[in-house]
């Protein structure tokens, strides 16, 4: 007797365990996976010059003020290119989370610049995961600077457009890496030989050194380049300390231009042969 109800006592214990794994199950089966969507790929909207896949927030308006110094090699004349100054100055408003809309001023041939970037894919971890985020830009830019008589232009004439897919992936907390496919079209070339269209693939990285300082670097080659010029790719290196409300960039670079079609296009400088233009950039979000 003591047998046959130890025997029925175990087996009803083994139902128990396994009628509560089947439960478990079930409970594991209905609950969803966490989806979590990364952020702060990259601390602001810019890697160094060209743009990263960071958004404005929705309704949140930017403000940039961006300066490239002349060249470093000009020497104690121009006090190391301190003399030589070109300003940007641009508005970036979040039309939503996923959208940004833009409007700049650049000192160099008085350009004026329209943009549009839309956050098309996010990267995520969990349910649903995808490893890259996605973001597309597009921007028209128009050169207002008085022609040179005889050198007329018309308004179409003047405009350059420029188009972009912004691929990036934030390897962990401290590394973060992006490629930047890049279309510029010029309605206009300097001479018969220039191509109207240049692509080039852009790669920039930021490095996370402490809480609110970041080392970014950025490198634009061309797969086709102007002639009229002895074109060379854009090289950039950038310090980003954020101060609160404030993102402020420090860089070397090897063009003092800040529009996309200018410094992907037509920088002519050799960083390493001493063509390095100090500048900076500050934002501020409100």
């Amino acid at each position: 007797m003591k047998k046959i109800l130890t025997f029925t006592f175990l087996t009803l214990f083994s139902y128990h365990l396994a009628a509560q794994d089947d439960l478990l199950d079930l409970l594991d089966a209905e609950t969803p996976e966490t989806e979590n969507v990364v952020t702060a790929t990259f601390k602001g909207t810019r890697i160094v010059n060209g743009h990263s896949v960071e958004n404005r927030k929705n309704k949140e308006l930017e403000f940039i003020i961006a300066h490239r110094f002349g060249a470093i090699n000009t020497g104690i004349e121009d006090l190391f290119g301190l003399d030589i100054s070109n300003i940007r100055f641009s508005f970036e408003y979040g039309l939503s989370d996923n959208l940004t809309a833009g409007l700049s001023r650049a000192s160099v041939e008085k350009t004026y610049e329209g943009f549009l970037k839309y956050s098309l894919l996010k990267q995520k971890t969990g349910a649903n995961s995808f490893p890259v985020a996605v973001s597309l830009f597009g921007s028209i830019a128009a050169k207002s600077q008085k022609a040179i008589p005889g050198f007329e232009r018309s308004f179409v004439e003047s405009l350059f457009y420029t188009a972009q897919v912004l691929i990036a992936k934030k390897i962990n907390s401290s590394l973060s890496f992006q490629l930047t496919p890049t279309y510029v079209h010029r309605n206009l070339t300097a001479i018969f030989d220039d191509p109207h269209d240049i692509f080039a693939l852009g790669i920039g990285t930021r490095v996370k050194l402490n809480k609110r300082v970041s080392l970014n670097a950025e490198y634009f080659p061309q797969f086709d380049k102007l002639k009229s010029i002895d074109a060379t790719n854009s090289l950039a290196f950038g310090i980003d300390i954020e101060t609160g409300g404030h993102v402020f960039q420090i860089i070397l670079a090897n063009s003092r231009r800040m529009v996309e079609k200018a410094f992907i296009t037509e920088t002519t400088g050799d960083f390493f042969g001493g063509d390095i233009h100090l500048g900076f950039n500050l934002s501020r979000t409100f």
